[in-house]
């Protein structure tokens, strides 16, 4: 593996970190201001021009869709930054010093793993539906697959039907945590269900594309994480009530929806876990700097012994986390993501635990200022906390990792199925 990172890469960090410095830490406070006027005027659930204002700027720099991977970008037939997984995830890192920066370049989750699959799985028709205006930035998107009645930590419980019907496919189920469904542009769902509850267990699955207008598609409240209910993103809790799309909104085929859901969530890991990496670096810059001007008892925080040791342990965790995540890309790139299904584990145990730590004790150096929003420490711990479920709890990912290193030594092949890479809760 080369350390370097591409000359494109690099012109590009450039380019992307004066655009944070220039329009995005400038416009934090404007964005906290706008969410609270918007709430003072009941419009809670209204896209933010404090991050609309700043699209036309980042398009025009050339700085849109930079996740857009080279396969996918001449599947979809769309221009995208062309980079494989060890080039975009140095992006991810800066964009996710600040937690709606994201959006700016149209790089944000969900609709950047949609985009992914929608344009390796769908149809011409549904590419020019669906696809061209979330490349676009003209609408957005929702994964709908976790739900309340199972444990979606294991995807093949999941019970909503998506059942042939004709020319069309009738669904019904409820589903939860699917964000972005709150947001008044999603329009359309990749909504993962079951098509043949008889079938084995990893061909039951299916994934189907539905309009957000479909009659029978139902928001029913929006969920609060730690507190901050994310709007106007959101995370929603929804029902699909008898709804009916056409049988060619079918992705790949019935049967197809674990196939594809292994290949959306390959990339969407090392996206969280580079932006997890960014905030866990901004908390570490917070803490310094806090830690520098404060005294108590007579010397500066920083010169506290356990101040220094939990500095020096970020600094440590965040290396060995940035290091784990881009081998985990560089595989992805070089061997593909069955083979680096290890790695992709590993970084989702490893990545969301480290930012947790690291802006738990950032939070603990501001004192009660950490728990409050005049930084934007409380909101990060909330964000890398919900990580730890996103894409998989770390139970998931460590019994993997697990049963894939027994494996190394079994006198006995595991049978078919046992060692499928997890697929499980998205966000």
């Amino acid at each position: 593996m080369d350390f370097d990172y591409s000359d494109k890469t690099k012109a590009l960090q450039d380019k992307l970190q004066q655009f944070m410095q220039q329009h995005i830490y400038p416009n934090e406070q404007a964005y906290h201001e706008e969410m609270q006027a918007n709430t003072a005027a009941g419009k809670r659930w209204t896209p933010l021009q404090t991050i609309e204002k700043l699209k036309p700027i980042a398009r025009q720099q050339g700085l849109w869709n930079l996740f857009l991977p080279v396969d996918t970008a001449a599947a979809s037939g769309y221009e995208g930054a062309g980079l494989t997984n060890q080039e975009y995830a140095p992006l991810a890192e800066i964009m996710g010093r600040v937690p709606w920066a994201s959006e700016v370049f149209n790089c944000s989750a969900p609709d950047t793993g949609n985009m992914e699959t929608l344009a390796r799985y769908g149809s011409e028709e549904i590419k020019q539906r669906w696809l061209k205006p979330l490349l676009e930035g003209e609408i957005r998107s929702a994964f709908a697959m976790t739900e309340p009645a199972v444990a979606s930590s294991d995807a093949t419980n999941i019970e909503t039907r998506i059942e042939r019907q004709g020319d069309e496919y009738v669904i019904n189920g409820r589903k939860w945590w699917i964000s972005g469904a709150g947001d008044p542009r999603c329009k359309v769902f990749i909504t993962m269900g079951k098509s043949d509850f008889d079938a084995p267990r990893h061909a039951q699955q299916s994934m189907i594309v539905v309009p957000a207008d479909t009659p029978g598609v139902k928001i029913l409240r929006p969920l609060s994480v730690l507190g901050y209910d994310d709007a106007p993103h959101g995370h929603m809790e929804m029902v699909f009530e008898n709804v009916r799309v056409p049988a060619a909104n079918i992705l790949l085929g019935e049967g197809r929806g674990f196939e594809i859901a292994q290949g959306r969530l390959g990339p969407g890991r090392i996206h969280h876990c580079m932006r997890l990496i960014g905030q866990a670096e901004r908390a570490l810059e917070y803490l310094c700097r806090r830690a520098l001007s404060r005294v108590a008892f007579g010397k500066t925080i920083a010169q506290q012994t356990v101040t220094q040791e939990r500095i020096a342990q970020a600094r440590c965790e965040i290396d060995m986390a940035r290091l784990l995540t881009l081998k985990a890309a560089w595989m992805m790139d070089t061997v593909g993501n069955k083979v680096a299904r290890t790695e992709i584990a590993m970084i989702k145990v490893v990545a969301p635990s480290m930012a947790c730590r690291v802006i738990d004790w950032a939070i603990q150096v501001h004192g009660g200022g950490g728990l409050s929003d005049d930084f934007p420490l409380a909101y990060s711990y909330a964000n890398a906390r919900t990580l730890r479920f996103a894409d998989g709890p770390d139970e998931v990912h460590r019994n993997a990792i697990a049963k894939w290193e027994l494996g190394k030594y079994a006198d006995t092949p595991p049978k078919a199925g046992e060692m499928e890479p997890p697929v499980t809760r998205g966000f």
